[in-house]
């Protein structure tokens, strides 16, 4: 799944108008490929790649840009610093940094002003999540408090003391219980009133069922849809991402106001 991942991501930056490692930030790691939307852009969506923060980078997933493009969504895969290298709490801030060059940006693009949507996937869901947790005039006072207008968190995480329990991936991502606390959507509370719409596939085992069902308790309030995908594991359930028939699809186009 992996190559084909690879094989279409090739194929898309080769035919699609984009603008690739545009710089978010000054490190190495804080840059984003950015698609243009086919026609006048409805929407800005600000894709984040999985790969429990300690693996995988933005070049294998401009795959999810080709059908979004087509329906007119301007697409920003986002790169970032992965553990152990950095911290947990260090991407969220690299998260944090992305969204607001692109709300600051987005419009050079011919992206709309002022209106970003994020999806995210495994990790990135989780980080995805934390987006909403944000109170954006805290981080810079330019910002409005919604800056994300809506989040599609697929195969998320949103209680990272379960991470503290799997030695083969704490040993990079390094969290103590009180660390994890803090960078855990299901500890916080919804800054805003944006929606949140959930997804995970059916044939995912047991523990991503569990947190998309505790995220959905804890943020009740803002959480909007949960859209089961039948059929799929956890890497299929990107299928759904690039197909336009899908809930899933459906889900981004509700969220970036199309």
């Amino acid at each position: 799944m992996f190559a084909r991942w690879d094989r279409d991501s090739e194929r898309a930056r080769a035919r699609l108008d984009c603008y690739l490692d545009v710089p978010y930030g000054v490190s190495s790691s804080e840059t984003l490929d950015l698609f243009r939307a086919k026609g006048e852009s409805r929407g800005l969506l600000m894709y984040i790649h999985g790969g429990f923060w300690r693996a995988l980078d933005k070049k294998r997933f401009s795959f999810v840009a080709p059908a979004l493009v087509e329906a007119g969504i301007t697409v920003a895969v986002v790169d970032y610093a992965l553990c152990p290298s950095v911290q947990v709490a260090d991407i969220v801030m690299q998260m944090v940094q992305a969204s607001a060059w692109l709300y600051r940006n987005g419009g050079n693009f011919g992206a709309p002003a002022a209106r970003l949507t994020v999806c995210g996937h495994s990790a990135g869901g989780h980080l995805a999540a934390m987006l909403l947790a944000c109170v954006w005039p805290k981080y810079s006072p330019d910002l409005p408090k919604n800056l994300v207008s809506g989040v599609l968190s697929i195969s998320g995480l949103y209680d990272l003391t379960e991470i503290v329990k799997v030695p083969s991936v704490n040993g990079d991502v390094r969290l103590t219980e009180k660390a994890a606390i803090r960078v855990s959507p299901a500890f916080l509370p919804p800054a805003t009133d944006a929606p949140l719409h959930t997804a995970v596939g059916t044939d995912e085992i047991e523990g991503f069922h569990i947190q998309n069902r505790l995220i959905a308790e804890r943020w009740s309030r803002v959480h909007r849809a949960n859209i089961s995908c039948p059929g799929r594991n956890h890497f299929s359930v990107l299928d759904d991402l690039c197909d336009p028939q899908s809930p899933v699809f459906e889900s981004v186009l509700e969220l970036t106001g199309r």
